[in-house]
């Protein structure tokens, strides 16, 4: 049996920003890492990012070299064994820890297709690399469930202006290929026509669900994610939880949520790795997001969902502005559309209570 001071399950964005926490606390504890993957802890965004448009994968290392931690790759948690502190891995493997952290993240949702956060970034960047790209999905248009219709509606057009073959409101339905052939099955999600397209490649992005299966025996609370407290901790003294698989509580908007984002991943694993070390610092993070669609770009923070009502503040339509997500005259949320410099602006405006009338937040951002 292997036995650590600190045992960390996920090689992720997360798990390395742990390492750092515990680091930046206990120069001498040891530390393990178990990781599904074969590959050492690396930087996620540029996944869907910068290495579609030819930059170089070197860039997407992080360095564990002088953190001394002793990797476990391609090798799956499988029991967690909380009243022993044991957690025994797919290949028989046991692991003995005093602190431990789970930072699983999620498996891949599978088809349908997507053109949210994921898909729209790497259409953009394939095309940006000079590939004809189809972009399919179920909603009405780019993004939508984060951008207010006008918004999506102007993304479509202006997709298809940089070369991309937009098809809103389609559902894929199947997947086959013949010799080195792919060909995707689709169909429209309101009416009976279908059509087969044929491709070099497809991209999937379409969100991953939590990987909690494992844990549910352990006795942690699940919920869309592992509830965890405060100090991030999963019901268990000693058992900590961050990044995509965690749900934590936000005392800005006064509620739960689960992030799948890097700002979460970075900022979420140096608290856990922290308060796994000693420390006491409470998670009241608000993370936000951000993504490049070929000439424009956008940061969002907080409930950024298209279904609650949304005042536009526009310096230039469509091109810089800021949105504002609001609920019974309180900001919830903010999209800042080629506005930069102004999170944590943002970050205060949703902590405040309110009530906001339209004319106390225009111009309050888009300046």
């Amino acid at each position: 049996m292997s036995n650590y001071r600190y045992l960390i399950i996920g090689g992720g964005m997360t798990a390395y920003a742990a390492i750092n926490g515990i680091r930046a606390i206990d120069s001498n504890g040891t530390i393990g890492l178990i990781s599904a993957e074969i590959h050492p802890p690396y930087k996620r965004p540029p996944l869907s990012k910068g290495l579609w448009r030819g930059k170089p994968l070197e860039k997407i290392w992080y360095p564990l070299e002088e953190q001394r931690v002793t990797l476990h790759l391609g090798c799956r948690a499988q029991t967690l064994i909380a009243a022993d502190k044991t957690v025994i891995d797919d290949q028989g493997n046991s692991y003995h820890f005093e602190k431990l952290l789970i930072a699983t993240g999620g498996d891949p949702v599978k088809l349908p297709f997507g053109g949210g956060f994921i898909g729209s970034e790497i259409a953009a960047a394939l095309a940006m690399n000079g590939k004809q790209v189809t972009l399919l999905f179920p909603e009405e248009g780019i993004g939508a469930a984060l951008f207010p219709h006008n918004l999506n509606q102007f993304l479509n057009g202006y997709y298809r202006d940089k070369g991309v073959k937009v098809m809103p409101r389609q559902m894929v339905t199947g997947l086959t290929r013949k010799q080195d052939r792919l060909f995707l099955d689709a169909g429209n999600v309101e009416k009976t026509e279908k059509q087969t397209i044929e491709v070099d490649a497809v991209v999937a992005g379409i969100g991953i669900k939590p990987n909690l299966r494992w844990l549910e025996p352990a006795g942690l609370a699940v919920d869309n994610g592992i509830v965890v407290d405060e100090m991030l901790r999963a019901g268990h003294p000693d058992i900590f939880a961050a990044g995509d698989a965690a749900n934590f509580y936000t005392p800005s908007l006064g509620m739960r949520l689960r992030a799948e984002h890097e700002d979460n991943a970075l900022t979420m694993g140096e608290y856990a790795g922290r308060n796994m070390a000693g420390e006491s610092r409470p998670y009241h993070h608000l993370p936000y997001f951000y993504s490049d669609l070929f000439d424009l770009g956008y940061e969002a923070v907080g409930k950024t969902d298209s279904r609650l009502e949304t005042l536009e503040d526009w310096l230039e339509p469509y091109k810089k502005g800021v949105i504002y997500y609001l609920e019974q005259g309180r900001v919830r949320g903010v999209l800042l559309w080629n506005v930069w410099d102004r999170v944590n602006q943002a970050r205060a405006l949703i902590a405040e209570p309110g009530p906001f009338t339209p004319a106390d937040l225009q111009g309050k951002l888009a300046f």
